[in-house]
């Protein structure tokens, strides 16, 4: 039979512990040789279990040198002599705790705490060292740590952060605290813990066993001070001598209520205003002070009176502090020099536990002085609008404007108009009295509005400067004709009937009466009665063409001008003639315009479509021909163009400038005319200027000119032989660039009546030139004149 002693010790009874082991082992002794004896005796009996099991209990935080003791192992078949081992296992075996095998001693090895493990689970087995085998089966047994009290009570969360209103009652909770102790709560007293407030009295306390921290003083002013710091214990043991102890801080603070009234720093505010200064312009600020702050602190200000009550007004900045004093109307000093204003603060937020403390609002006295400057004159009205006619006289005075000097000095005021707005300088203004006349005539069709900028300037001070607008509106004059609306070229059928339409025509007027237009239409005097074509006045400012005959033909007459006699409504009647131009067409059997031009009535009419075809062929071979007789000539005359200088064309010296007439012996050379051939080596060049090309006349064979009585052009020949033997072989090649240089001495000048005689550039015009002008010039031109000058022809009707 085994027996396991239990050792239990504690702090206060070391000897008990003891004297129980030695019972444990005398009691083991004892039943072993009870055991013997029956062996002896030859009885068979039911071999039992060997553990006798309890539970072993040990101190933790054992501070010995020796190992810990924990208590002992015995198995009944163990005779003492060695031939039994025990073996230790499970939670901590051989690392925390020891066994000897051959006694069965079990020793704590290393510091043992509660708070890290509070019992460990070992299993012990008894084996024979001969046969290496158990003895018996393995069995459990738990060792429990017995706890003292080495933990002290503390506060997880701290230091902790508590708010309360001011002015709170007793009482009041505050915030509530525990504490924790990792002790065992089952065993004794280590983890009873008790509170107690060791700063912060006597604003504060907190309850011994909850933890809850309370107001104790009544009439707390945030004002007065905010934040309280207080220092709360948990003690352990019940709060019994020798306990452990843990502190925490609580900082407390007090938030606001509106229990404080505002107060204005001043009974009455000094305030200067310029009068120029625009409506909304800030005057300026006040503040009613208020101990609060937050909401408690906003402010609303009103004027509730004085005589600037109309002029001024006050607003609450954004932070709703602030008073804001803007300007409500346009100021003037020379109407009021200053104002008073009496206002009041008021808090927006009310405590009604607090209204005893009141009035929560104060009143202040704010003066405002307006300040003089010199301001611009003022005209005596806003804008100005003007009605003039346009048959108005230069010279006349239309209106008068007026400006005056607002400030006290009343100075000067002269006038003019802004150049920029009447920039042609339509209008004069009377630098003193401000009549506004015109200067030039005015045309309503031209510009029928005029927006002028008056100015005003103070003589003594001239940067003060007022303006105004003048519209000058141009009333019409019925002063314009009626024209067509545009120019008109109407067409007649030839298989048009009488009286057929063959236009309808319109009319313009620039005027603009009030009625609005009314023309009327009639043929001039000289074609009322004409054969061809009459007019019908439609009465709604259009009139129709008719015709008064048919059988049109283009061959009798192609084109008929029609005089239109045009007036309109308004007087004085204005009336103007237009001319209409109607051309005789052929047209379709619907009336669609196919050929307005006489001469397609020349050709033949039985000419086919194969006798175009082979004219068109005839004229498209000539043109190949001519183009072949061009290229031959062209190339039969390549041989005679080696290079570039000697381009045969290039003959004549060019310089640029004018040339000095006969006098100017130094301008060209004229033995290089008499002879070509010779003039390089003996030629005499300009020494004012050298000729940009060579002449190349040496290169120039000899050629004869090939007209009747014509001689050839030699070395000795004359320069008139040679000169138009050149001239004849430029005008005969028709592929010759123009390669001459010219220069006009015969221009007149741009002052002169007759500009320049010369023929040149006159083909760049496809006009035909008129000289009637030549009459003009007098009896130097009168040959000219008779013969360029147009002579009178007969011409056929023109309707």
């Amino acid at each position: 039979r085994w027996v396991i002693g239990s050792l239990k010790k504690t702090q206060n009874n070391l000897l008990s512990l003891a004297l129980l082991t030695l019972l444990c082992e005398a009691q083991g002794r004892m039943d072993k040789a009870r055991s013997q004896e029956e062996n002896r005796a030859g009885l068979l009996r039911r071999v039992k279990r060997g553990w006798v099991w309890n539970q072993f209990f040990v101190l933790e935080e054992y501070t010995g040198l020796e190992p810990l003791y924990i208590g002992k192992l015995h198995s009944d078949m163990d005779l003492g002599d060695g031939s039994i081992k025990y073996i230790l296992s499970g939670d901590g075996a051989g690392t925390t705790f020891t066994i000897d095998d051959s006694t069965g001693d079990i020793h704590a090895i290393k510091r043992l705490d509660r708070e890290v493990k509070a019992q460990y689970l070992l299993k012990a087995q008894a084996w024979n060292r001969q046969t290496d085998r158990p003895l018996e089966p393995e069995s459990q047994f738990i060792v429990k740590i017995q706890d003292i009290n080495d933990n002290e009570p503390k506060f997880q969360d701290g230091p902790y952060q508590a708010t309360i209103p001011e002015m709170s009652t007793i009482g009041t909770e505050v915030i509530r605290l525990t504490a924790t102790d990792a002790d065992d709560p089952t065993y004794g007293n280590s983890a009873r813990v008790v509170y107690s407030i060791l700063q912060g009295q006597p604003y504060f306390s907190v309850e011994p066993k909850t933890g809850e921290v309370r107001v104790s003083l009544a009439g707390m002013d945030r004002e007065v001070r905010e934040i309280y710091s207080i220092i709360i214990q948990a003690k352990d043991m019940g709060g019994q001598l020798g306990g452990l102890a843990g502190t925490t801080v609580v900082n407390i603070t007090l938030s606001d209520v509106n229990d404080n009234p505002p107060m204005f720093d001043q009974k009455l505010y000094q305030m200067s205003v310029l009068e120029s200064a625009p409506v909304g312009s800030v005057v300026g600020r006040i503040r009613a002070k208020d101990r609060d702050i937050g909401i408690n602190a906003e402010m609303r200000y009103s004027i509730i009176d004085g005589d600037g009550r109309d002029t001024f007004d006050i607003s609450t900045d954004p932070t709703n502090l602030f008073g804001i004093i803007t300007i409500k109307k346009p100021l003037n000093f020379e109407s009021k020099a200053s104002y008073t204003l009496k206002i009041e603060g008021a808090n927006t937020h009310l405590d009604h536990r607090f209204l005893d403390k009141g009035p929560f609002s104060h009143v202040t006295i704010v003066h405002v002085s307006v300040e003089d400057i010199d301001e611009p004159p003022e005209f005596s009205s806003a804008a100005y609008y003007i009605e003039v006619s346009e048959e108005a006289e230069i010279g006349t005075v239309f209106t008068t404007v007026s400006a005056r000097d607002p400030d006290a000095s009343n100075n000067s005021i002269r006038y003019s108009i802004e150049m920029t707005t009447d920039l042609g300088k339509y209008f004069y203004i009377d630098i003193t009295s401000g009549a506004l006349m015109t200067v030039v005539a005015l045309d309503r069709e031209e510009l029928s509005w005029h927006n002028i900028t008056v100015l005003a300037m103070e003589m003594s001070n001239p940067s003060m400067i007022g303006s105004v607008s003048v519209a000058v509106k141009i009333l019409d004059v019925n002063d314009n004709p009626p024209s067509l609306t545009h120019y008109f070229e109407a067409f007649v059928c030839e298989s048009a009937k009488a009286g057929q339409l063959i236009q309808t025509v319109t009319a313009i007027d620039p005027d603009d009466p009030l009625a609005g237009q009314q023309f009327y239409y009639s043929l001039a005097p000289e074609a009322a009665n004409n054969p061809n074509f009459t007019l019908r006045d439609n009465q709604d400012n259009t009139a129709w063409i008719l015709t008064r005959r048919g059988g049109w033909s283009q061959q009798d007459q192609s084109v008929y001008y029609l005089p239109i006699f045009i007036s309109d409504g308004e007087l004085p009647v204005q009336t103007s003639t237009s001319t209409l131009t109607i051309r005789v067409c052929s047209c379709d059997v619907e009336g669609n315009v196919m050929s307005c031009n006489a001469e397609a009535y020349h050709l033949p009419a039985s000419l086919s479509r194969g006798a175009l075809i082979a004219i068109l062929a005839c004229i498209f071979v000539m043109l190949v021909m001519i183009l072949l007789m061009l290229s031959l000539r062209s190339h039969r005359k390549k041989p005679y163009l080696h290079d570039e200088e000697d381009n045969v064309h290039e003959n004549i010296v060019r310089y640029d400038d004018e040339g000095g007439g006969e006098e100017d012996t130094e301008a060209f050379d004229i033995a290089a005319m008499w002879n070509p051939h010779e003039a390089h080596l003996v030629g005499k060049q300009r020494q004012d200027m050298l000729p940009e090309i060579e002449s190349l006349s040496r290169y120039v064979p000899i050629a004869c000119v090939g007209w009747p009585g014509s001689v050839c052009v030699g070395g000795d020949s004359n320069v008139q032989g040679y000169v138009l033997s050149k001239l004849l072989e430029a005008d005969l090649d028709p592929c010759a660039p123009p390669y001459d240089s010219l220069q006009t001495y015969a221009y007149e000048g741009e002052g002169s009546v007759a500009e320049s005689l010369s023929s040149l550039q006159s083909g760049c015009s496809n006009t035909d030139h008129e000289y009637d002008y030549l009459n003009d010039w007098g009896p130097r031109f009168k040959k000219l004149a008779e013969m360029y000058g147009v002579l009178e022809t007969n011409n056929p009707p023109m309707w």
